[in-house]
């Protein structure tokens, strides 16, 4: 079975906001003890998302 893919279109601040939500759970993760592997590939998933210039 293929893996599906998911596009999601963000202004700056939208991504902004999300790597802020992803560092808060990493370090909340960090400070519980809990495995961070997860939302490490995310985090790097969405820091090297490419970006798209679309004409408005």
């Amino acid at each position: 079975m293929r893996e599906q893919k998911r596009i999601l279109e963000l202004t700056d601040f939208e991504w902004r906001l999300l790597v802020a939500c992803l560092n808060t759970v990493r370090s909340k993760y960090i400070d519980e003890d809990k495995t961070i592997e997860d939302v490490n590939l995310l985090l790097i998933k969405t820091l090297n998302a490419k970006l798209k210039k679309v004409r408005v």
